[in-house]
């Protein structure tokens, strides 16, 4: 029995469908010596023979099947390598999507387990998985995953969501998270750690301390000048009934206006624009964090400390290379 089902197409994200192999291949090296049976795996793709990835690389692949059986494996579809949702809806239309959605249906319609990444989620969209589930995607299209679905809960601050046997994760390198994630429910922590281990790979919870503020409004006029307002006026951003006036809207629009766009609340979007300042101050000068809380106002290092733990997952000395913390 073949425990993973690797689903590409043409042009998908040759990183994610590198991370997802070399994980498997490391866990099969790894599992006989931790005595624990190796993980197996096939490639597939709509038309099988090799199949052009990102940046001209090619992966050999063998042809779907055109009957589908009862399989136990978990099918993955790693990124498709589009970050535009016009291109994404183009490329879900072509022939070769189109089988692959079928078939990943199918799959699931028999009690299989699904997993995708990145843009890859919206090809589970097509496929009809989504509905009433909650899942993640690339933050910055989980606006466009909403609006195609809006029964399904987008996370976008997760870095893998499970839902019974619907697995999602976020931007294309998420794939080694949840790569991790497979192998720990299929195989148990002990080999997915020596994974981790082995390939230097940190488990992460979030893709909320990668968010850049600019890239939440994916075009949004609104949302573009909310971020330059608040970015202009710290350290002294502004408040949410501040900015509804400036705007001319009441709270209760400007926060909903803010949330159809980015699944924030106003408040969220101000602490995200405060935390992405801070992170770039920590990152890239000898700032210590009391100067930096004060560059971004924060009442002392303390609170950016507290707050950074809680939206990012991360005290602020994990994003500066010197370990200057003081």
């Amino acid at each position: 029995m073949t425990d993973f089902t690797i689903v590409v197409l043409p042009g998908t994200f040759a990183a994610s469908v590198a991370a997802t192999l070399d994980i498997l291949r490391a866990a099969s090296v790894l599992a006989p010596r931790l005595k624990m049976a190796s993980p197996t795996w096939r490639v597939l793709s709509a038309s099988g023979g090799a199949v052009p990835l990102s940046a001209g690389m090619h992966l050999e692949t063998k042809a779907l099947p055109k009957r589908h059986h009862l399989d136990m494996a978990t099918w993955i579809v790693p990124g498709l390598g589009i970050d535009d949702a016009d291109a994404l809806a183009a490329g879900l239309a072509r022939e070769d999507a189109r089988r692959v959605i079928q078939a990943v249906a199918a799959h699931a319609a028999r009690g299989g387990r699904v997993a995708a990444s990145c843009s890859a989620v919206f090809l589970l969209q097509a496929a009809g998985l989504l509905s009433g589930r909650r899942v993640t995607t690339s933050w910055w299209l989980a606006t466009e995953l909403r609006k195609l679905e809006p029964s399904c809960i987008v996370d976008s601050d997760r870095m893998v969501c499970t839902d019974g046997l619907l697995n999602t994760a976020g931007a294309a390198f998420a794939q080694t998270d949840l790569m991790l994630h497979l192998l720990r429910v299929q195989f148990g922590v002990a080999l997915a750690d020596a994974v981790g281990r082995v390939l230097l790979i940190d488990g992460r919870q979030a893709q909320t301390p990668f968010m850049v503020p600019a890239m939440l409004s994916n075009g949004n006029e609104l949302i573009t000048r909310l971020v330059m307002r608040i970015e202009s006026a710290l350290p002294n951003p502004p408040s949410v009934e501040t900015l509804a006036r400036e705007f001319a809207m009441s709270q209760r629009t400007l926060s909903r206006r803010v949330r159809e766009a980015t699944g924030k609340s106003t408040m969220a979007l101000v602490h995200c624009v405060r935390m992405n300042r801070a992170r770039m101050l920590i990152e890239s000068s000898k700032m210590t964090i009391e100067a930096v809380a004060e560059q971004v106002g924060y009442e002392g290092a303390t609170a950016l400390r507290r707050l950074m733990r809680k939206v990012a997952g991360a005290n602020p000395s994990h994003y500066r290379a010197s370990g200057l913390t003081s």
